[in-house]
């Protein structure tokens, strides 16, 4: 009863009367009809705002009008929070000096979401785990730090020192305050996303996002896509089949299978620890749908309305990945720790890179991680999840680089290498993700104990065992593997040398 007197209290009531025959929460009900409005707006943007036939001005006032009105339709005046979290930014932008403008951006943008968050889960609705009007700002703070940093890149250093990623990043004029509340708070993205680098959605709203790709696709003056300007007809369709069969599967799996299941003193008495841990995988399992859902459909939203084309595949068919944000296949056949990452909320992934892993002088790893955490909320089990992650990235980097190459010697050792690896990455994975859906310190720990600690101590064992390369060597091996990739090698195409950017994916075989 609490959580729906709050949700009414933050946006509108009007789908009450749906929310009551479905028995769903109003916010989840607004948010999945402001998003197939959206959907529906991106059709109309598309064909009758195209940049052919509207400024780019235009675009940007239209963008930014109805992702307010979305945001206020699902939170009410939260939603100024949006317009307080940019403006606040946007201020630092025009008046700090340029030497330490994305450092100031980074903190009071990263502060004020967390004082946010802080206010409504311990004033207003701890536990409450659905759409809430601080789950947009968590995409609105990716975009306010990476434009600060991109800004930064461009205006403030030099040219050699920055890295290929960045330099493709780099923004070399000031934003307007039309095109920084245009790039922040769009309708295709205000609710959930995904973060997009500032160059591609000016690329987007002026209408030069495809010329670029025509070259690239055929290497020629007057190639076969000159002329002609994708359609994500086929994309979409196929999007909105994945979200029809995600939501399907969430609403009628995700109730006969509670993570909390795992905790109960009774299952836990009654139940083989071998059926314990195919439980645990099975919940886990219920629940991605629900991601799979939220994730595809944005994207689907941002495809009708004319971005995310990403080039085009060798038999000339068009991409539309450009800002996808996950890969199910990808995500469900892991056969590693950073394999699954890599595929999972790969934005967001992208976004930790860029602003902190490839910038973080010391143990970037734990900082990335730790960021993360602070960045998804203030719920202690975030932590426990986050801080459990190092352990695992460590340790199953040590035994990728040291186990692995004993089983490279034919196609059975490397398809039962696949197997073990695939078993283990899940166990790994639904173990180190049980306290992100519990909460709460005591359930995450009384889980933990259920099975006595026995994966961390696996990791640390790893770890202190298998020697890994350091830093450095690692770096250069991707470096060489990503430079054999881009020579037609596809065999690893899930990491993020791959999806990084526009520059790597200029090379990619398209």
């Amino acid at each position: 009863m609490a959580t729906e007197t709050t949700s009414s209290c933050t946006g509108s009531n009007l789908l009450q009367p749906i929310s009551e025959i479905i028995n769903l929460p109003l916010d989840q009900v607004n948010f999945v009809v402001c998003q197939l409005f959206a959907l529906l707006t991106a059709f109309w943007f598309r064909l009758y705002l195209h940049p052919s036939k509207t400024s780019p001005f235009i675009r940007h006032v239209v963008a930014t009008l109805l992702g307010f009105y979305l945001a206020l339709f699902c939170f009410g005046w939260y939603a100024l929070h949006f317009l307080v979290q940019s403006g606040l930014t946007y201020s630092i932008m025009m008046f700090a000096g340029l030497e330490h403008m994305h450092k100031l951006c980074f903190i009071v943008a990263l502060g004020y979401l967390s004082f946010c968050q802080v206010t409504r889960v311990y004033v207003f609705d701890y536990g409450m785990y659905s759409a809430d009007f601080t789950g947009p700002m968590m995409v609105i703070t990716q975009k306010i730090t990476s434009l600060a940093f991109e800004i930064h890149d461009g205006l403030a250093r030099k040219e050699e020192q920055l890295t290929p990623s960045q330099r493709c990043l780099a923004v070399r004029r000031m934003p307007n305050l039309l095109e920084y509340l245009s790039y922040n708070c769009n309708f295709m993205g205000i609710l959930a996303g995904p973060t997009c680098s500032y160059n591609d959605y000016m690329a987007f709203i002026e209408g030069t996002a495809y010329q670029p790709r025509h070259l690239e696709a055929n290497g020629r003056e007057n190639g076969k896509y000159k002329h002609t300007e994708p359609s994500p007809k086929n994309d979409i369709i196929s999007k909105l089949c994945t979200c029809a069969i995600s939501l399907a599967i969430f609403l009628s799996v995700s109730k006969l299978c509670p993570v909390e299941r795992s905790i109960d003193d009774k299952f836990m008495a009654s139940t083989p620890f071998i059926l314990q841990v195919l439980y645990l995988y099975l919940s886990m399992l219920a629940t991605r749908p629900k991601y799979y859902f939220i994730w595809t459909l944005s994207d689907a939203i941002n495809n009708a309305a004319g971005f995310g084309f990403n080039g085009y595949n060798k038999d000339g068919t068009p991409r539309w990945d450009l800002i996808s944000n996950l890969r199910i296949l990808d995500i469900e056949f892991a056969t590693s720790f950073k394999m699954f990452l890599d595929n999972w909320n790969i934005q967001t992934a992208l976004w930790l890179k860029r602003v902190c892993y490839e910038r973080c002088p010391i143990n970037p790893t734990a900082a990335t991680f730790l960021l993360s955490a602070m960045w998804h909320g203030v719920y202690p089990g975030y932590y426990l999840t986050f801080l459990t992650g190092i352990s695992m990235t460590m340790a199953a980097r040590a035994l990728r680089h040291n186990i692995r190459p004993y089983f490279l010697g034919s196609t059975t050792h490397r398809s039962i290498y696949d197997v073990i690896t695939w078993a283990g990455t899940q166990i790994a994975i639904c173990y180190t993700v049980v306290p992100f859906v519990l909460l709460a310190v005591g359930p995450s720990l009384k889980f933990y104990r259920s099975w006595y600690y026995c994966i961390h101590i696996a990791c640390l064992v790893l770890v202190l065992a298998l020697p890994v390369k350091p830093r450095h060597l690692r770096i250069k091996e991707e470096q060489q593997q990503q430079n054999s990739l881009q020579g037609g090698l596809t065999e690893d195409h899930n990491s993020h040398s791959i999806t990084d950017n526009n520059c790597n994916q200029k090379h990619k075989a398209t």
